[in-house]
């Protein structure tokens, strides 16, 4: 055996023996993973993988500047078209290649947007002024001047940091924003930019007050809903743009049941006020922000999209009705939920739980892995320092879409009490749990989709009886 062989033989042995651990046997409650299906995954290694379709507006006509690509040419059209009816809009720029670079180009383009019409030598200037969610409160990473915020916004001249102020919170529910309080801080400083959304998400945004208390200013501040966690569950959960905000972003691969993508959506029609910022927009896409746009991904963007539309409302209702069940077993089981219980501690399908008396947040997520159940530490508001964080912060869009049911759900606490508040270890039981759910659902059946998979791999890989072949190795 070569040393090649030597070295890929070993890689995919630890490839099979990860993936039969990931998808057979271990329970994922990441909130930000999603395992897409079985022809989503065939789109992603077909032809248009590695290859190129740069393409922009130029004089009022879209340009490509490559050769080859009347069929993905003709997949992007139709991935707008698909998100555009999922998500009730217009327009779609779905060339970015994740959430955090779907924030940024939209930064980059607000700053070229107010910066039009400037005196001729006048340099560009930044964002006088942000408001969004605060990090240690659940505010998505992203949205922050340490993440793709960074380089936008103006500096406070009194302070010396970015001119950034986070939405005030309620005073005995930290996860929802105080309307009051912000109502007093708009009229006082005058945002250019409100960023609604976050990564700890268990409760609705207050979009259609804050749209209605600035639907009369000169000067309206731009109303942006990152939706990076709750993109699936758009329309059940919250329909920003519905409710006034102007542009919505996301990644395709969360609660949607995309690959790792990012997508920006809004209606901004000709005559709109607003329509030369999603020019900026398309062109920060490209050439600002991409190049090759990972065509293969966007295939399987528009594969999942399919999916989606064709169950989108039976998979929103059984993953809040999956998410408030199970924060209510964590509960009656002892391990303490994040939350107002009014609400059934959640809105979306996160559930946070409180750890602290019980050992530090990292430690826990380590023993739950350990038992092959998989979740995500976090820092809780009260907590001085994501070091030190008190919280487990997980999500039932995954399992859900294996077919897990409320009552399953309840079954799955009792595995996550007994290994949070009893320091027991039922790693063999959560291993045939899973067992019970390895069928993927809201998408074509197996019988239906083999079919259609095997015509990819023929195509995709054109080595003489390359199918035959694969098929005797794995008989």
């Amino acid at each position: 055996m070569s040393l090649l062989s030597q070295k890929a033989d070993d890689l995919f042995n630890r490839i099979e023996k990860n993936n039969t651990w990931r998808q057979r046997e271990s329970v994922n409650l990441i909130p930000s993973e999603s395992t897409p299906s079985l022809l989503v995954k065939m789109c992603e290694i077909s032809d248009p993988s590695g290859r190129y379709a740069e393409h922009r507006t130029m004089k009022g006509e879209e340009v490509y500047f490559y050769q080859g690509i009347d069929f993905i040419k003709d997949v992007e059209k139709e991935v707008k078209e698909e998100l555009g009816k999922f998500f009730g809009c217009s327009e779609v720029e779905p060339r970015t290649i994740s959430g955090q670079m779907a924030n940024e180009v939209v930064f980059k383009a607000l700053v070229r947007f107010v910066n039009r019409g400037r005196p001729e030598g006048q340099p560009m200037r930044k964002l006088k002024l942000v408001m969004n969610n605060d990090l240690t409160k659940g505010g998505h990473l992203s949205s922050q001047p340490m993440g793709a915020l960074f380089n936008y916004v103006a500096e406070n001249p009194e302070t010396g940091k970015d001119n950034v102020v986070n939405f005030p919170v309620q005073e005995g529910n930290p996860y929802k924003i105080d309307k009051e309080k912000l109502s007093r801080d708009l009229d006082r400083l005058r945002p250019e930019l409100l960023i609604f959304g976050k990564s700890m998400f268990i409760c609705r945004e207050p979009v259609t007050f804050i749209a209605d208390l600035v639907k009369d200013w000169e000067d309206k501040p731009l109303i942006m809903f990152d939706m990076a966690h709750v993109l699936g569950l758009s329309g059940a959960f919250q329909d920003p743009l519905a409710e006034g905000a102007n542009v919505i972003t996301g990644s395709t691969h969360k609660t949607f049941f995309g690959p790792q993508r990012g997508v920006i959506a809004g209606n901004f029609p000709k005559g709109s006020p607003l329509r030369k910022l999603w020019l900026d927009i398309k062109n920060r896409a490209f050439p600002g922000s991409t190049s090759n746009h990972h065509l293969g991904t966007l295939l399987g963007l528009l594969m999942a999209s399919y999916e989606m539309n064709a169950f989108k409302e039976d998979y929103q209702k059984k993953v809040r009705a999956n998410a408030k069940s199970f924060a209510k077993s964590l509960k009656y089981k002892g391990v303490p939920v994040e939350g107002d219980e009014t609400d059934g501690f959640t809105e979306t399908h996160q559930v946070l739980i409180r750890v602290k008396e019980f050992g530090d947040g990292m430690d826990i997520a380590r023993r739950l892995e350990d038992n092959n159940i998989l979740t995500n530490y976090q820092a809780l508001p009260d907590d001085e320092t994501f070091l030190e964080p008190s919280g487990i912060r997980m999500g039932v869009q995954e399992m859900t879409r294996f077919g897990m049911e409320e009552n399953d759900f309840d079954t799955l606490s009792g595995f996550i009490a007994d290994i949070v508040t009893k320091e027991l270890n039922p790693k063999e039981e959560v291993k045939a749990f899973r067992q019970n759910f390895l069928n993927m659902k809201y998408c074509l059946s197996l019988e239906e989709a083999l079919p259609l998979a095997t015509r990819v791999l023929k195509s995709a890989f054109p080595y003489p009886g390359f199918v035959e072949r694969l098929m005797e190795n794995m008989e």
